[in-house]
């Protein structure tokens, strides 16, 4: 199936061509340190560089940025197929709570309702349904939550969706914002880094946060880049922690591909590790791909140092990066991995 018209925002930067700059370059001007979030405790944060209508909840605010771009290959894909048959199938894990604990200080404070919220933003659901909105696609539209596979896991469904016929295009990625219950549980957890994360390094000592939107559009027609599909499992070994033997996460790498046209490892160049930077999840990824792609893997990296973990919109943010790689000429068949809590995990397969 055909990915396309891409566009991403995180805290490489705004848009494609940004993202891929400084993707080369190493460089992240959304990183940064943030400070009031957790009381007392400054923390690396990727934002994304856009400030967006205050009206709108932040997952909205980067949804409306997407779209902005992505409008004119929307309106195609309703006048080619229809509005009926454009689904939406988003990935996230925060939608609005970050403006729901605002009203409810205010509320406590003043000691009466402020206004502007409606307590329905903060339904999942909520992102599909704007983008819905904005695109005034009718058909399906729904936000799939599995915590840091939501994004990944939101492309398999939307590649089901067009499977079965029951649509014949979709608009589908993830987006998350930056919000201070996130924050403040990866603290209470002991997983956030004490300085910018180190993916892999002997001296990791967890996370960096971060938000980010990316949105491709499906089509079963052929293309540039091509989603061969997404391997799924769940192994449900623990609620937060993952399962430390990877099993897991090895089912995830094979079912992806499996999906691939000569189902070989051999045909993939480049791996997107889920690769937080705490000491059991890159652990026990290692260990999987090894297993996988025995001692001479492909060429891999995490990119959360240049991101932070956009949580539900990880899986497609670095789902992006595997694309941009892919349209540039750096890689032929990339694998992007998101592990979540809970053991969901899903592994996508692209390739040009």
């Amino acid at each position: 199936m055909r990915l396309g018209n891409l566009f991403t925002a995180s805290a490489l930067g705004v848009g494609n061509d940004e993202t891929w700059r400084n993707y080369l370059d190493r460089t992240a001007p959304g990183m940064r340190v943030i400070e009031g979030d957790i009381p007392g405790k400054p923390i690396w944060f990727g934002s994304v560089p856009y400030t967006g209508n205050p009206q709108l909840i932040r997952t909205n605010q980067l949804l409306d940025l997407a779209y902005g771009t992505m409008a004119g290959a929307i309106e195609n894909l309703k006048r080619q197929y229809g509005a009926n048959r454009v689904a939406i199938v988003l990935g996230a894990s925060n939608t609005g709570i970050d403006e729901a604990e605002n009203y409810v200080d205010e509320w406590l404070d003043k000691g009466q309702k402020p206004s502007g919220l409606d307590f329905s933003m903060i339904e999942l659901g909520t992102p599909a349904l704007f983008l819905k909105e904005l695109a005034k696609t009718t058909g399906p539209a729904y936000t799939v939550s599995t915590a840091c596979s939501s994004a990944a896991k939101a492309l398999a469904s939307a590649q089901r969706l067009i499977e079965r016929g029951i649509v014949d295009a979709a608009i589908t990625g993830g987006v998350d914002g930056r919000c201070r219950f996130a924050m403040n549980g990866f603290n209470a957890l002991g997983a956030l880094s004490e300085g910018r994360c180190r993916p892999l390094a002997e001296d990791r000592d967890g996370i960096n946060l971060g938000e980010g939107v990316a949105l491709f559009t499906l089509t079963r027609d052929s293309g540039e880049v091509e989603l061969a599909g997404v391997g799924e499992s769940s192994d449900a070994y623990h609620a937060t922690a993952p399962d430390p033997e990877g099993n897991g996460a090895e089912a995830a790498l094979r079912g992806a591909i499996d999906c691939l046209p000569g189902r070989n490892a051999a045909e993939v160049d480049y791996l997107n590790l889920h690769g937080t930077g705490t000491l059991a999840n890159d652990a026990m990824e290692m260990k999987a791909v090894r297993r996988v792609f025995g001692e001479n893997p492909p060429q891999y990296e995490s990119t959360k140092d240049l991101t932070g973990h956009c949580l539900g919109a990880a899986g497609a943010v670095e789902a992006a990066i595997c694309y941009l790689r892919l349209t540039h000429g750096h890689s032929r068949c990339c694998l992007s991995s998101s592990f979540a809590f809970g053991g969901s995990n899903a592994a996508v397969a692209l390739y040009a």
